[in-house]
């Protein structure tokens, strides 16, 4: 076996290598204008809500009765003062027609508060927040078992109540607040969740709400009278030109008189006042729904209480126990008024034009379950 030779090579006297460029990153068409751009709150809203206009217009997402709503009062309005209006002005008055519009104006204007404002959202516990409050309630020691629906008692004049827990925004409710499962929101003062203004009624829009269906039944009541006006001058008038008819043609026919102008004033009545007809049935089966809830809420606003304390009967005997009085009413009928429509505008506390801070972007949550108790009401017709 030959010897070898080993001979030691210096390592400083290798050639170094050439360090390779590391490859560049390949940016999309603005992307980097989407990373830079700061998002606003409205963006990474975890409810169920849709916003337009840069987070200014807030609605549900179910508002598919919203634009029924819209049509009906804007259809029989345009044919109130295109078919009603000229007639009633030259044969009444002409005051007609501006009472008309100023009831108009307030249907509308409090139908699109009512709709595209903040119902009093109430914004959900930060992960901390609720990690402090899951500490002290929560004693199971099971990642598996969800405890019971929990609550803590306050006192408000005397009078004991429950907060709820909600485990969807992860804290207490503060007092006379629901969860709508409909917009998946805690609501301040939850009243009910409205479909045909397309979104929840609480503690910022109940004065506007309450505005559109007095302002609706006022409007629609008085469209209806108008309308009865309108087709009995309407038929006293045919009758007596119809009569003068009759006579020329009673010598061609040898018809009698009184059904030959029973037919004329039907005729005419009919072809010359079909819109009036369509309004008179629309009025007709939307003023009595429209005026019992006027007065229903006009009830609610003089107790200081709201759809949701009603039907679920909080302040009565309907919960098995003794009837106990409303700890937030005022005992006055005209301060419970003034509280409810009078008070100053809270402001709204989900601040949905603000902007994202960094890193406290948190994943939506599970959908929420709702208890037996915790069922929120579904308005009916307005």
């Amino acid at each position: 076996m030959k010897d070898c030779e080993y001979q030691q090579i210096d390592p400083q006297a290798l050639p170094t290598p050439a360090p390779l460029a590391a490859p560049e990153p390949e940016h999309e068409p603005g992307s980097d204008e989407q990373t830079r751009r700061p998002r606003r709150k409205w963006e990474v809203f975890p409810g169920r809500n849709r916003f337009y206009c840069d987070g200014r217009i807030i609605v549900a997402r179910q508002t598919g009765v919203l634009p029924l709503t819209l049509g009906l009062i804007l259809s029989t309005s345009g044919l109130f003062f295109i078919f009603d209006c000229p007639f009633l002005v030259e044969h009444l008055t002409r005051t007609i027609p501006v009472i008309g519009a100023v009831l108009f104006f307030f249907v509308v204007i409090s139908l699109l508060q009512t709709s595209f404002s903040d119902p009093g959202i109430l914004p959900r516990a930060t992960p901390a927040e609720a990690a402090d409050v899951e500490k002290h309630i929560d004693s199971s020691g099971s990642s598996t078992y969800r405890p019971p629906p929990r609550t803590k008692e306050v006192v408000i004049n005397d009078q004991v109540v429950k907060l709820k827990y909600c485990f969807t925004c992860k804290m207490f409710r503060p007092p006379r607040t629901s969860h709508c499962s409909l917009c998946d929101n805690c609501v301040e003062r939850f009243d009910h969740h409205c479909p045909w203004v397309g979104n929840c009624v609480g503690r910022r829009n109940y004065r506007f709400f309450y505005t559109f269906i007095l302002s609706l039944s006022f409007l629609t009541a008085f469209i209806f009278g108008c309308v009865i006006t309108h087709l009995t001058l309407r038929s006293a008038l045919k009758s007596s030109n119809g009569g003068a008819q009759w006579v020329s043609l009673q010598g061609r026919t040898g018809m009698d008189p009184g059904l030959g102008c029973i037919l004329i004033v039907m005729t005419r009545w009919i072809l010359d006042s079909s819109s009036t007809v369509v309004e008179l049935v629309v009025c007709f089966f939307s003023v009595w729904s429209i005026l019992g809830l006027s007065g229903f809420h006009t009830y609610l606003v003089a107790s200081n209480m709201t759809t949701n304390e009603d039907i679920k009967g909080s302040w009565s005997s309907k919960q098995g126990v003794e009837e106990s009085g409303n700890p937030y009413s005022y005992r006055n009928v005209f301060t419970n008024c003034c509280a409810v429509l009078c008070g100053p505008m809270p402001p709204s506390l989900i601040d949905r034009r603000g902007f994202v801070e960094a890193g406290s972007v948190t994943p939506p949550p599970p959908p929420s379950i709702v208890g037996k108790n915790d069922t929120n009401m579904v308005g009916g017709a307005p």
